[in-house]
C-alpha cells in the first residue's frame, strides 16, 4: 500500500489563542510517522461550524483525518458531534477499542465522547486531547488503519484473519 496521507487538527481555544502549546500533534506526528506524511496541520477554536467545514475541505484530499481535543465533556467540546455531522458512517469498533485501551489506565477514558468515521475516501478519527490520551487511543488502533484505508479506498483484498 502507498504511503497514508494524515491532517492533524488541534482543537483547542487556548491553542488557537497561543495561550498553550500543542504538545499532542507531535505526539501523534511520532506515532504516525512510519506509516505516511502528515500534509496538513491547522490548529482550531471549539467551533462547531468551523470544525465541520474543516472537516469537509479535507475530504478526499487526505487519507486520514486526526483530531486532537474537544472529546470531553466541557461545554465547548464539539468535535464528536462535528464529526457525526458530517460522517458519512460510524466505525464505532475503532471508538470503543480506544475507550477501552483508556479504560486500563483510568476511569476518566469513559467520559471521552470521540467518534470514528468514513466520509468519501477519508477516515476520521477524534482523539482526546491530552498527549498521553491521544497516544494511548491512537497507540490502540494504530495496526488497523492500513487497512481501513485500503477498504475505504475500494480495495477488493480479502480481510486477513488473525489472533
Amino acid at each position: 500500500m502507498d504511503k497514508i496521507t494524515f491532517a492533524i487538527i488541534t482543537l483547542s481555544d487556548k491553542g488557537f489563542q497561543g495561550q498553550r502549546d500543542d504538545t499532542s500533534s507531535q505526539v501523534i506526528r511520532d506515532i504516525i510517522s512510519d506509516m505516511g506524511e502528515v500534509i496538513y496541520y491547522e490548529i482550531l477554536p471549539d467551533d462547531l461550524v468551523l470544525i465541520k467545514e474543516k472537516l469537509i475541505e479535507l475530504t478526499n484530499k487526505v487519507d486520514v483525518i486526526l483530531t486532537t481535543g474537544g472529546t470531553g465533556l466541557a461545554p465547548r467540546d464539539v468535535t464528536p458531534e462535528a464529526t457525526l455531522s458530517v460522517i458519512e458512517r460510524e466505525i464505532r469498533g475503532m471508538s470503543e477499542a480506544m475507550r477501552l485501551e483508556g479504560l486500563k489506565k483510568t476511569k476518566h477514558a469513559m467520559l471521552s465522547r470521540g467518534v470514528c468515521g468514513q466520509r468519501g475516501k477519508t477516515l476520521i478519527i477524534n482523539l482526546p486531547g491530552s498527549p498521553k490520551g491521544a497516544s494511548e487511543s491512537l497507540l490502540a488502533i494504530k495496526e488497523v488503519i492500513p487497512h481501513a484505508v485500503e477498504k475505504i479506498k475500494g480495495s477488493g483484498r480479502d480481510c486477513a484473519i488473525s489472533d
